[in-house]
């Protein structure tokens, strides 16, 4: 099943530099885990914003929080998921 995953970073702004890196590296790191594995699809920045659109894919709602949770930034992240269908015309 795929999902649309809209996330805001909500990391604190007095979070000093050095933690922003590591979980920076972190959260790449588990992206590209995340890639590996077939589950993060497409990424995509939001311009002008501290904020991401992706494509994912998972076989339930249950197994895309699991590798949302998973993520670094989890814990400071806004998410917005919508579960996708097929259209009729891409059959």
């Amino acid at each position: 099943m795929e999902f649309l995953v809209r996330a805001k970073n909500r990391l604190p702004s007095d979070t000093p530099e050095e933690e922003r890196r590591r979980l920076k590296k972190g959260e790449r790191a588990r992206a590209d885990e995340l890639r590996a594995a077939g589950v993060l699809k497409r990424l995509w920045r939001v311009p002008g914003r501290n904020a991401t659109v992706g494509l994912y894919e998972a076989a339930d709602a249950t197994e895309l929080h699991d590798a949302l949770e998973s993520l670094p930034m989890f814990p400071w992240m806004d998410i917005t998921v919508e579960p996708l269908a097929t259209h009729p015309q891409e059959r």
